[in-house]
């Protein structure tokens, strides 16, 4: 199993060409992804860093690039409407001609990145709604005649296209905090998964046996004849790379696809990216 390797950037910046030449960076450095975070606030007292629209600067970045995946990591679909969305998705597949991976989740944090804006804050109902809007995204990326009547979201007969390049959809990655066992169910329906580990109130890399753990659940509940399921690591950007090649074939033993480094909102953070892309894959 050959393991892809990829970065991941808070969509946290005042000029967007900083994030920019970071994913045009990625590429020619030799990663295979180069994916942002999808925030609108994310402070919970109304006062948060500056932040951009991912979507926007993933478009820049598809018509910068020839060959890197985008996408972002996560967007929660209940603060967005199904439809839009559907719409920049399928745009962005074809700019980037079929590299976006959509990664969602129900978002955080609850108050400043919903709550604040009179958005869902409720867990389980953006949760609901997730599901929900998959159901819409899916239906409508077929281009065919589709119509939902459910709680949350109506669509009435309508043809979207065009549709996106990849078929039969746009591969959709579902994240989700370990030990909670819902969100991993869900990937498993759908297209890859993100776990999420935490520690001491920090973002941490999931061990080697909660990743085969997640590789176990999604089998057990996967459909017979499903098609290929990405598996992948969230993990923090190394400050060794050459230590990290010793430790990465444990992770493809335990069924990891994807080992993804991701910059913590911290300050520095995007020196520490920008020299880490300097390092190369």
């Amino acid at each position: 199993m050959t393991l892809k390797r990829g970065l991941a950037a808070p969509n946290f910046a005042v000029d967007p060409h900083d994030l920019v030449e970071l994913g045009v960076a990625a590429e020619k450095a030799g990663f295979d992804g180069f994916f942002l975070w999808d925030h609108i606030l994310f402070s919970n007292d109304g006062v948060g860093p500056d932040i951009l629209d991912p979507w926007l600067v993933l478009a820049l970045i598809a018509d910068a690039t020839e060959r890197i995946t985008i996408g972002t990591m996560i967007t929660p679909i209940s603060r967005r409407r199904p439809a839009v969305l559907a719409r920049q998705t399928a745009t962005l597949d074809r700019i980037s001609n079929g590299r976006l991976v959509l990664g969602v989740g129900i978002g955080s944090p609850a108050q400043g990145d919903f709550a604040l804006f009179g958005d869902e804050a409720d867990a389980v109902i953006r949760a609901e709604m997730l599901d929900e809007g998959l159901t819409v995204l899916e239906g409508l990326w077929t281009g065919e005649p589709f119509t939902h009547q459910g709680k949350h979201y109506t669509v009435d007969g309508v043809s979207f296209t065009p549709t996106p390049v990849q078929r039969p959809r746009v591969p959709i990655w579902v994240g989700g905090t370990l030990p909670r066992r819902r969100p991993m169910l869900r990937a498993a329906r759908w297209d890859g998964a993100v776990p999420i580990t935490w520690a001491d109130g920090r973002l941490a890399r999931p061990s080697v046996e909660q990743i085969a753990g997640v590789r176990d659940l999604v089998a057990d509940h996967r459909e017979p004849g499903a098609s290929a399921f990405d598996l992948a690591v969230w993990a923090e950007v190394t400050d060794d790379p050459r230590q990290l090649m010793t430790e990465l074939p444990d992770y493809v033993d335990a069924g990891a696809t994807w080992w993804i480094e991701t910059a913590k909102p911290e300050p520095g953070w995007h020196a520490e990216l920008v020299e880490r892309i300097g390092a190369g894959v």
